[in-house]
């Protein structure tokens, strides 16, 4: 029997750029929803979601439109765990709220960040 990690199935949002891990998750272009199942990623499907364009081009009530759609974006997917190089606080407290674990500063490859923060956050 393998590691107790190893023995879950998570939903991953990985913030990327090309192969690697993006830097901030509010200004993302594309993210990837990663399926983990007994430490092995079984799926790997990348978004276009382009949230660099609204992000900072909105007034005080656009800032919460923005939030709400990478909120509805990780609803929509049943995320677990978004693996990013940085979210703001604001939206690092938004996520925790929705019992969504963080795992931030990640750099490199996006698939090796994605078993990493399943291994690190469900060990």
């Amino acid at each position: 029997m393998g590691d107790a990690w190893q023995d879950k199935t998570m939903i991953v949002a990985v913030n990327v750029v090309g192969a690697d891990v993006g830097e901030g998750l509010g200004r993302a272009q594309s993210m990837v929803v990663a399926r983990v199942e007994e430490g092995q990623i079984t799926s790997w499907q990348s978004y276009d979601v382009r949230w660099d364009q609204s992000h900072g081009n909105f007034s005080a009530a656009g800032h919460g439109v923005h939030h709400a759609r990478i909120v509805g974006f990780m609803k929509e997917h049943e995320v677990d765990i978004v693996v990013t190089g940085h979210a703001g606080p604001p939206m690092a407290q938004t996520l925790g709220q929705m019992d969504i674990l963080m795992f931030q500063g990640a750099t490199g490859d996006a698939r090796e960040a994605a078993l990493e923060a399943v291994k690190t956050t469900t060990g």
